[in-house]
């Protein structure tokens, strides 16, 4: 559970700072011809539709690893077992009057199981859910940063193929 945030001013300041950390990454379809990955599509601040990576807060004594299990199984309704780390990104956003530095680490994971729904996410966020072939993934996404860890991803998936 998110940290309650401090009371804002009427400018963001060091004071008004607020640091989260979250994980997500990328479930692969392993089994699917085009190694087809489980993306989720959100309304922005702006009313605009962004696809992205499935992702969230830690919760409790979670590590970043067992967050994103349980994040990308809420948002997506697809199961699945981490493989390897891909890295992760960082990031700076005003809202409300407060600063907020948000880390979010990614990691590649294995689709075990479940059905692609955005039913069971408990914030309800994720408005849509697809299916996207790997390759199809950095014109997608709607995030540089994620497209950096599609291609983090790429370098190590030859890996897991055999």
């Amino acid at each position: 559970m998110p940290r309650p945030l401090p009371k804002p001013g009427p400018f963001p300041s060091r004071s008004n700072t607020v640091e989260e950390t979250s994980a997500g990454g990328i479930v692969v379809d392993f089994a699917s011809p085009g190694l087809e990955v489980a993306v989720i599509a959100r309304i922005n601040r702006a009313g605009r539709l962004e696809w992205c990576l499935p992702k969230g807060h830690l919760e409790g004594d979670e590590t970043a690893a067992q967050a994103a299990r349980r994040e990308i199984a809420e948002e997506t309704g697809v199961e699945g077992d981490v493989v390897a780390p891909l890295g992760s990104v960082d990031y700076w956003f005003s809202v409300a009057g407060y600063r907020v530095h948000k880390v979010v680490h990614h990691f590649l994971l294995r689709a075990t199981g479940g059905t692609l729904t955005v039913e069971n996410d408990p914030d309800h966020e994720a408005v849509d859910a697809a299916w996207v072939p790997f390759d199809e993934l950095p014109s997608q996404l709607s995030f540089a940063n994620e497209r950096r860890i599609v291609a983090a991803a790429r370098t190590i998936l030859p890996r897991f193929l055999t």
